[in-house]
């Protein structure tokens, strides 16, 4: 059997990761592999000036493995900004396990994955994402402190999505009252892109404050268990942006705001749980802008699951937790405010000032 080797030459030409548009100055990234337990994982480490870099762990098929990285990068770069404009001392980080999560994760693997994060010494902590569970982070503290999102049980935090949701809805609200000149969702109608957990809680939120509500999500299942739970509408199809909508909410994956779905968007204003919403950053954050679409940048409403998971690391209450999050209304307002006031994009608004922060802080170390 024979194999061909590409040529150092050659490979450069393919901008394998240093030249990926979201590799944007990583520190540091970690592939993990191991032929018994059949873990294939990638770990990327943003930023750590503010602190050890913090995020979820997600575990989900993938085209192939560039799709992988490029995911990881996104996310990971995402994380750095969120904690930054949340005020947070933590760095960016994030972790994708390449498998289908009902079939091919098991305690063996976990505990594996576990010894990668634990070889970084703190670098990177790990939590729940998209194919976790508080208890895969059982798992995981069995082997290594660096982790959050442990089961309440055994002195965490708990799930972190009811805080995400929660947040999202004060950034919403926010976005609501800049655009609409009032914060009252009832009456508004919000189209929720994804009902996972944290679109379902968002889901209650919207329900009782009397907003009219219309549900898709690729999982027919779940889609009707949540509009039999909530009494909302159900939208089929692939004409989702056509639709007559105040608010657009996507909860599931991200880069749906793109060339094709901006020009076919009815909704005022956008308020979501996804990650990287913006396909392209500043090209679609533009088009918004000229669009008259109030764009609440996702790293920042979010964030109630990274403030949720911070607690178990600087021992804050429930209260306290309550409180942080709720304050994403006042900062989505403040950006708002800013890009108007700077005639830039809000996405570029909250990025400019999480990286002042991230700038300070780098200028503090440095002394």
């Amino acid at each position: 059997m024979t194999s061909e080797m590409i040529s150092p030459k050659e490979l450069q030409k393919y901008n394998t990761v240093f030249g990926q548009h979201s590799f944007d100055n990583h520190e540091q990234i970690v592939f993990c592999n191991d032929k018994d337990t059949g873990l294939k994982a990638i770990i990327g480490i943003h930023n750590t000036v503010l602190g050890p870099a913090l995020g979820g762990t997600r575990m989900m098929q993938y085209e192939n493995e560039w799709e992988a990285l490029n995911d990881v990068l996104r996310l990971s770069r995402a994380m750095t900004y969120k904690s930054a404009i949340t005020g947070l001392n933590l760095g960016g980080g994030k972790a994708v396990i390449i498998g289908d999560p009902e079939t091919q994760k098991t305690p063996e693997l976990m505990k594996r994955f576990a010894d990668y994060v634990h070889s970084l010494n703190g670098k990177y902590i790990t939590a729940e994402d998209v194919g976790m569970c508080p208890e895969d982070m059982d798992i995981v503290r069995d082997v290594t402190p660096y982790v959050t999102g442990i089961s309440e049980s055994r002195g965490g935090a708990g799930n972190p999505s009811p805080i995400t949701a929660y947040g999202v809805y004060m950034g919403m609200k926010a976005a609501a009252r800049y655009q609409f000149g009032s914060d009252v969702l009832e009456g508004r109608h919000v189209f929720v892109q994804g009902v996972g957990s944290v679109g379902e809680a968002l889901v209650e939120h919207l329900v009782d404050e009397g907003a009219k509500v219309t549900i898709s999500d690729i999982n027919a299942d779940r889609l009707i268990e949540v509009r039999d739970k909530y009494h909302v509408g159900v939208f089929k199809g692939d004409e989702f942006f056509d639709q007559d909508m105040d608010i657009y909410a996507p909860c599931a994956l991200g880069a749906t705001i793109n060339d094709k779905s901006i020009g076919r968007l009815k909704a005022k204003v956008i308020a979501g749980a996804a990650n990287n919403q913006l396909a392209e950053e500043v090209k679609h954050g533009e088009m918004l802008k000229q669009r008259g679409i109030v764009y609440a940048p996702d790293f920042l409403i979010n964030a109630g699951g990274i403030i949720n998971v911070y607690a178990e690391l600087e021992d804050y209450d429930r209260q306290e937790i309550m409180r942080k999050t709720e304050n994403i209304f006042n900062t989505t307002l403040e950006i708002l405010e800013h890009a108007h006031e700077n005639d830039m994009t809000t996405h570029a608004a909250a990025l400019n000032i999480a990286q002042t922060r991230i700038e300070a802080r780098r200028r503090e170390n440095s002394k």
